[in-house]
């Protein structure tokens, strides 16, 4: 969880060296207008029950993302898990409400990360983040996938209810056999009662 990426813009200290940083933008954003593209620099992420999660992306080249359209979408869903566009947070999808957030402290280096946090088994899933300005339209897919490694594990109170029935089975089987085993004997012992037939007169 600790993978950090994304566009980082190295500072200037010298005047004419800000200047050509902004011309080099301008030229980028210019670019960027028609070649838009998003990476993922994690296409699989894992994450356990209960842990928080960042799906990374960021716009390649680098370049200011605070005024973009930028859309989260999780796969087999009807609605947008997440929409920000121009420095405001327009809808969120309710079963996420208070768990996602689209981190702003990266979108002016170009970043659009999205955390989610308290990840549920339910979170496992393919995610869509999808970037558009103008015309110019981008997406980059991360697999998400949660793991409970406590579900795994089997309560007491189910072994113990495995073994009473265990039990009990055994013990209606032994009683059964018990039962079988008195009838057939009370059987042989009243035929070895029979009174004999009386002699035979001469």
């Amino acid at each position: 969880m600790g993978f950090t990426s994304g566009c980082r813009h190295p500072s200037f200290s010298h005047p004419w060296r800000t200047l050509l940083a902004h011309l080099v933008a301008l030229h980028l954003l210019r670019l960027g207008s028609a070649q838009l593209t998003v990476v993922a620099p994690k296409l699989h992420v894992t994450a356990i029950v209960g842990q928080d999660v960042v799906l990374r992306c960021h716009l390649s080249p680098c370049k200011d993302a605070w005024s973009s359209d930028i859309r989260w979408i999780k796969h087999g869903s009807t609605r947008l898990l997440h929409h920000y566009q121009n420095g405001s947070d327009l809808e969120q999808m309710e079963e996420y409400n208070g768990r996602i957030e689209l981190l702003r402290n990266g979108l002016t280096d170009g970043n659009l990360d999205l955390r989610i946090t308290a990840v549920s088994s339910s979170d496992t899933g393919t995610y869509s983040c999808v970037v558009q300005e103008g015309d110019a339209h981008a997406e980059a897919v991360v697999e998400l996938e949660v793991s409970d490694p406590f579900s795994q594990i089997t309560h007491p109170w189910k072994v113990a209810l495995a073994l009473v029935v265990t039990l009990l089975v055994g013990s209606l089987v032994g009683i059964a056999f018990l039962l079988r085993k008195q009838v057939v004997q009370n059987r042989v012992l009243s035929e070895s009662f029979q009174p004999l037939p009386p002699p035979m007169s001469l």
